[in-house]
């Protein structure tokens, strides 16, 4: 059984220093939850003008990633794909300590998880793989879906921390590879969801329909969704500002491919949704909101 994480000294039960590594979309909205819950935060973002603002709500904002996980009881990394958690993890290395428990909330994959959880156990610390459902405004609000899987002893200390920044949290396991297989089972259908509305748009663009007759035909109905309503709005009012960016849905998409063939599954909608976004990316809408898949079916 694993040992339970030692808090770090002068830590208040119940209230532990969270470091967070990743201020962009995401990770700014969480950190700002962790903030209103009366949490010390400690920031850290490779483009520091991206952490700055926190500081007016009471976040340390510090100059280096080891910085920032030194002293604290949790790191939270909240990245955009692999890579730049393993790179971020090295450069922290110099400031962590045996027992800190690591919140690991980028979606990357099972397999790439899994080597973080080797390198996780090899520092010492207590890896959680936490991937969250949402987007930019459940962030800020602390309403996220967050998947865990990872040691049960972990528990006590990281549940403050996912207390404010989800609304749900669901215990998947104890494997670190089980929530992250959960996440992109979730976030299948909602690929396949955004393409769907584009595709709609784009058909309704192309047979000279009303977009708005088709989202009035649709509203109130079994079949609506405030999904719909919202996204298509977003490209009717050309508001495209990101609440989860295209270019990181494509690399979710491409994460959800490997996983498929490597369990023998074919998955049609969700290739045909990765070419949509990747044609979307390569058109110059890749920090758009992934709604600019839209774009991707518009006639040249």
């Amino acid at each position: 059984m694993t040992a339970a994480p030692a808090p770090s000294p002068g830590a208040v039960p119940g209230r532990p220093t969270v470091a967070v590594l990743g201020t962009g979309i995401m990770g700014s909205g969480m950190a700002h939850s962790l903030l209103r819950a009366g949490l010390q935060v400690r920031a850290w973002n490779r483009t520091q003008d991206r952490a700055r603002p926190l500081a007016a709500g009471g976040a340390t904002v510090t100059d280096t990633a080891a910085e920032a996980v030194r002293g604290a009881d949790v790191i939270l990394t909240a990245l955009n794909d692999g890579r730049s958690v393993a790179e971020t993890l090295t450069a922290a290395t110099p400031g962590l300590r045996p027992g800190q428990v690591w919140l690991q909330s980028a979606t990357v994959g099972p397999d790439i998880t899994t080597d973080l959880a080797h390198r996780a156990a090899g520092l010492g610390l207590v890896y959680l793989d936490t991937p969250v459902s949402g987007t930019k405004e459940p962030a800020e609000r602390g309403m996220l879906t967050v998947f865990v899987s990872g040691p049960s002893t972990a528990r006590a200390i990281a549940l403050p921390v996912l207390d404010a920044i989800g609304q749900r949290t669901l215990w998947v396991g104890e494997d670190p590879g089980a929530a992250s297989r959960l996440k992109l089972v979730a976030n299948t259908w909602v690929i396949n969801l955004v393409n769907s509305v584009a595709e709609c748009l784009n058909l309704a663009d192309g047979l000279g329909v009303a977009p708005q007759m088709f989202l009035d035909v649709m509203k109130g109905g079994p079949l609506d969704t405030p999904y719909l309503q919202s996204k298509a709005g977003a490209v009717l009012s050309g508001d495209l500002t990101p609440s989860f960016a295209l270019s990181t849905a494509l690399k979710d998409s491409r994460l959800i491919l490997e996983a498929a063939e490597a369990a023998g599954v074919t998955l049609d909608l969700v290739a045909a949704s990765t070419a949509r976004f990747a044609r979307a990316e390569a058109a110059g809408h890749g920090a758009d909101d992934m709604i600019a898949t839209y774009y991707a079916g518009r006639a040249q």
